[in-house]
């Protein structure tokens, strides 16, 4: 299975090995384009994953603030994410067998 992030027509992540957790697809880092993503300074806390940090995306000059999240250094639970990236606030995620 091929997974797809796209926002404002551009795709911003595509990969074969997507990380379902808590039905949100994380990215590898390597599978994120990384020319529409630009790090914000934005954290929040989940109680078992840990930090997350955020990403504004930005495609042809609009931007869709804090639209995209990391954990950096997740808790040992969530090490199978550690720097993948997943995407919410109107990102389409195609799915392509």
């Amino acid at each position: 299975m091929i997974v797809k992030a796209i926002w404002n027509g551009k795709v911003i992540a595509k990969t074969d090995k997507p990380v379902n957790v808590e039905g949100n697809y994380y990215f590898p880092p390597e599978a994120v384009n990384k020319k529409y993503i630009k790090e914000t300074d934005t954290h929040t806390v989940c109680h078992w994953k840990g930090t997350a940090s955020y990403y504004d995306i930005v495609v042809d000059g609009n931007t869709n603030k804090d639209a995209a999240w990391y954990y950096p250094n997740p808790s040992s639970m969530a090490n199978n994410i550690k720097d993948h990236i997943a995407f919410w606030k109107g990102v389409t995620i195609e799915k392509e067998d």
